[in-house]
């Protein structure tokens, strides 16, 4: 990426779907850059996640309609930035990582910028979860046409072309219907290599055959839609 010199950092909101993460979130809002704000959406938890976030300052939505998907549009439609991104609440990604991706954004390099999980030891990836996720980049490139090797959940657009893909998966097709139709729009879509920690606390999607197998069942029904044009096209 060529150097970028950008305004000061506070139009960038970032999306934090939470389900009982109240362990990892002191890592994980300690590490959002200066003057960017924190948007911790809490889908149910029941081990104190909204009151420790707020405490730590950050802006707390509460989505009582379950799946990942609809944490991640609650924070969307709850955010007022310019430009918003995405991190999962688990200690696994670091949110620090996205400075670049949101450079990226406001130079006009890129419309949608993707984190590529690079995995640091063995338990940061289950072998399942890594299976899963190779299958549908490769149907993803069938589909689009995209070169992409992860489908990863840290990532970087402007929110009103974000609001203009009108997303509607609530599950965990989510992040894959957003790269999609991002792509079915003609967006600049890039990758970047990130590294990938084992998370804090136990896994909701990824962390068996059976989450897993649910999340490319739900993510297969969105390459199976019909292309669209949407008002995020550029």
């Amino acid at each position: 990426m060529k150097a970028v010199t950008i305004s000061p950092p506070s139009d960038v909101d970032v999306v934090l779907p939470c389900l009982n993460e109240a362990e990892a979130l002191p890592w994980v809002l300690a590490r959002i850059p200066a003057r960017w704000r924190a948007i911790v959406v809490d889908n149910g938890s029941t081990d104190g996640s909204a009151e420790a976030a707020r405490a730590l300052g950050a802006t707390v939505v509460h989505e009582p309609r379950r799946g990942f998907g609809s944490a991640c549009h609650a924070g969307l439609t709850a955010a007022t930035a310019e430009v918003v991104c995405f991190c999962d609440c688990d200690a696994s990604l670091d949110p620090a990582l996205l400075v670049p991706f949101v450079e990226e954004i406001r130079g006009g390099e890129a419309d949608l910028v993707l984190g590529r999980r690079r995995p640091q030891g063995r338990a940061a990836w289950p072998a399942h979860a890594r299976a899963g996720n190779l299958a549908l980049a490769r149907l993803l490139r069938r589909r689009t046409g995209l070169r992409l090797h992860d489908l990863g959940p840290l990532r970087a657009a402007r929110r009103e072309q974000l609001l203009g893909l009108g997303l509607t998966d609530r599950r965990s097709g989510y992040p894959l219907q957003m790269v999609v139709r991002a792509a079915d729009a003609g967006w600049r879509v890039t990758e970047h290599d990130v590294p990938y920690l084992p998370r804090t606390g136990a896994s909701k999607v990824t962390g068996t055959w059976r989450g897993t197998w649910q999340a490319v069942r739900d993510m297969s029904r969105v390459l199976q839609e019909t292309p669209v044009r949407t008002e995020g096209a550029r």
